[in-house]
């Protein structure tokens, strides 16, 4: 049942308003004339104007009834050997001469009826531009509507210079739902209603069970969201031309109602303030909170795009990441700016420097994305992968397949080419994205988003990835656990430790990366030396750079240890140690074995052996990456065997703990969780299964109708 909205109070002032009656409405669906729905919207337009309302229609439909009225004469007058040839389609021209006389005659015929008179003005787009028409047009209008007649305006397609009614959409009109958007600000409309065949403007295609109808449009959530069906039937251009003429009023001031012409007294509902169609107004997005819009609107906008998106081929969402990989590097000199502003605003501020080193896009670093973005579109399509067949009986075959989790949302601070990275991964595993980025980033993540929405098409919908903008709307996204299927944090411990706490949706993550590095004593100490410059100096923000030196005993005074102390000094690392390094190599004693600097410095300790060495890493470390420098096979596999972190590495650097570098294409974080996903998290990490049985009409029938064989089968 249909209430009041408040938001559309202000219809109860509206005096002049225009009618646009569209072809769909004008028409059935076999191109005949519509009488009965024609009559009933004549007796609408006489009580409006009995009540006193100024009322003007825009109508459609000359050319498709004159091409059947053609197309019956054609028939009429043809022999039975003319009917066998193929039958060239009519000029569109001489359609809307045929039809406009014709549409007119029942006008004036189902308005005499009603005691009504109505009038016709045929216009095309030339005659606007000459303000001695422009004002004459208003003078004659004035009059009928003194004289209670309605006016029906039409384009004058049979004489318009447009060169093909149906294809120039170039003017200062350009269609019968544009030139009522202009008559509307003529002639000073207070209200523009456009009639169509459906209830008003949906979120997708209106046959799409899952399209909701959208009561209020409102540029800033539904720019973006909306995919539309088909066009028109009949018409040009259908709901896509309906909204950009009912932006364009909407937008100078004229407020607009979107809504079906075959739902009686439609029009005076409208006037009445009652919720139906859809309602464009210059405030609409004063009437939405920005809770609302950033919150479950922008969830369940990208449950939906992602929904759209797992429905197209493998090659198609392949093109969607190519294109994003494309329009990164076509736009690299504008992401350039906008980063360089939040880097000078960071430093400006103070910002602590491993942040601002996280911040900035380094030269290269956008190619470098766009190519891990194609290495990802190139790999094995991850979404309905079977993993698993199984016989469950003769006919009956199980199968467990790949699926997108749904709806993520990341949160994650300073880095923004980790929204390029986690953004890619969700096309490609076909899961709906919401992102908030560090405010710090807030000029570079909004390119960022703004260069790969764009580069999404409107079958699937920009709102597939949303940016949310205020740190303030996380605690209410967190309660979202209906429609956010998965949060990963990446930032701080005490970030990731909030999350956790004040949530229901599982969380992926890592809270700290407190890596290490054990030197053993069989270790090749150029290699160590090489290795641990690496983990330690290659990028010292990073979440898999070393925080911790562990070196054997045996190593305390020798040679190869003091050279390796030297060279991380000289690299400008500073050095704090545990107790026994502190005596050993005279260092500064470090405060927790249980911090992760994020910059260039690291702890060091000396440890008995191996064992002692896992021992320290289990009771200090944070299960992200450690790694072992040894010659002794033995020992390394004690190590990768008993060291229980996500990434356990031998003679080689933490650094390598990379979704790109393990061939992942990009990663969306690194988890140290030991459930659904550990270590990097590639696309494999944001997919779930699903089983899928096929069968040829088994019950179950208490177990008794069926044999059960329960066979491995081949993929």
């Amino acid at each position: 049942m249909n209430g009041t909205d408040r938001s559309r109070g202000f219809f109860k002032d509206v005096k002049r308003l225009i009618i646009k009656v569209g072809t769909a409405v004008v028409t059935r669906a076999d191109g005949r004339l519509a009488l009965g729905r024609l009559g009933a919207l004549c007796e609408q337009i006489k009580d409006l104007n009995s009540l006193g309302y100024e009322v003007i229609v825009v109508t459609s439909g000359a050319v498709g009834l004159g091409r059947q009225r053609l197309k019956y004469r054609r028939l009429v007058n043809s022999s039975f050997a003319d009917l066998q040839k193929p039958q060239v389609d009519f000029d569109g021209k001489a359609c809307a001469a045929v039809g406009q006389n014709n549409l007119m005659a029942l006008y004036d015929t189902l308005f005499s009826q009603l005691d009504v008179t109505s009038a016709q003005l045929l216009v095309t787009d030339s005659d606007f531009r000459d303000e001695g028409f422009r004002k004459q047009l208003d003078e004659t209008v004035k009059s009928l509507l003194a004289l209670r007649v309605i006016p029906i305006f039409n384009e004058n397609d049979a004489v318009s210079t447009r060169r093909a009614p149906y294809e120039d959409s170039s003017g200062i009109f350009w269609d019968n739902d544009s030139l009522a958007a202009l008559l509307a600000l003529e002639l000073k409309a207070d209200l523009l209603v456009l009639l169509s065949d459906v209830e008003g403007l949906y979120s997708g295609p209106p046959s799409d069970p899952q399209s909701k109808l959208i009561h209020t449009y409102i540029k800033e959530i539904h720019q973006s969201e909306i995919t539309f069906g088909d066009k028109s039937r009949v018409g040009r251009g259908g709901m896509t031309a309906k909204v950009k003429a009912a932006v364009n009023a909407a937008y100078a001031g004229i407020p607009v109602v979107i809504t079906s012409g075959y739902a009686p007294e439609n029009i005076m509902k409208v006037l009445q303030g009652e919720r139906v169609g859809t309602l464009f107004h210059q405030d609409a997005h004063l009437w939405v909170s920005v809770k609302e819009v950033c919150g479950r609107e922008m969830a369940v906008a990208a449950r939906e795009s992602s929904r759209r998106l797992q429905a197209l081929s493998s090659q198609d969402r392949k093109k969607i990441l190519m294109g994003v990989a494309d329009a990164l590097e076509a736009n690299e000199n504008l992401i350039k700016i906008e980063n360089e502003a939040d880097v000078a605003a960071a430093q400006l501020a103070g910002l602590d420097k491993s942040l601002i080193s996280r911040l900035a896009l380094k030269p290269g670093k956008i190619e470098s994305l766009a190519n891990s973005i194609r290495v990802l579109a190139n790999m094995e399509d991850p979404i309905g992968h079977v993993l698993k067949r199984t016989e469950l009986a003769d006919g009956l075959v199980l199968e467990k397949t790949s699926s997108p989790l749904g709806v993520l949302l990341i949160v994650f601070e300073s880095r923004p080419d980790a929204l390029v990275q986690i953004a890619s991964l969700a096309i490609r595993s076909g899961n709906g994205l919401l992102l908030k980025g560090g405010k710090e980033a807030k000029r570079s993540n909004a390119i960022l988003h703004k260069v790969i929405t764009t580069a999404i098409p409107d079958t699937v919908g920009g709102r597939l990835i949303g940016l949310v903008t205020s740190r303030d709307e996380i605690p209410d996204l967190l309660k979202l656990d209906d429609v956010i299927d998965l949060v990963i944090p990446r930032g701080s411990n005490k970030l990731v430790s909030q999350i956790k706490s004040s949530t229901k949706i599982p969380v992926l993550g890592h809270a700290d990366g407190i890596c290490h590095v054990y030197v053993d004593k069989s270790a090749n100490m150029e290699m160590a030396k090489r290795v641990v410059l690496d983990a330690k100096i290659d990028y010292p923000a990073a979440c898999n750079a070393m925080e911790t030196l562990l070196v054997h005993q045996d190593l305390g005074q020798t040679a190869g240890l003091n050279e390796l102390i030297v060279a991380l000094r000289t690299e400008g690392v500073t050095l704090f140690g545990g107790p026994r390094a502190c005596k050993v190599l005279n260092l500064p004693e470090a405060h927790s074995f249980h911090h992760e600097y994020n910059s260039m410095a690291c702890t060091v300790e000396i440890v008995d052996d191996v064992y002692a060495a896992i021992n320290h890493i289990h009771q200090h470390g944070s299960a992200h990456t450690d790694c072992i420098i040894a010659e002794d096979q033995d020992v390394a596999e004690v190590f990768l065997c008993q060291v229980d972190s996500a990434a356990v590495f031998h003679n080689a650097s933490t650094r390598f703990c990379d979704g790109a570098r393990f061939g992942l294409g990009a990663e969306v974080g690194i988890s140290t969780s030991r459930i659904h996903a550990r270590g990097p998290v590639g696309v494999e990490g944001l997919l779930t299964t699903r089983w899928i049985l096929r069968g040829c009409g088994q019950v179950v029938n208490g177990d008794k109708g069926v044999i059960y064989t329960h066979k491995d089968v081949s993929l």
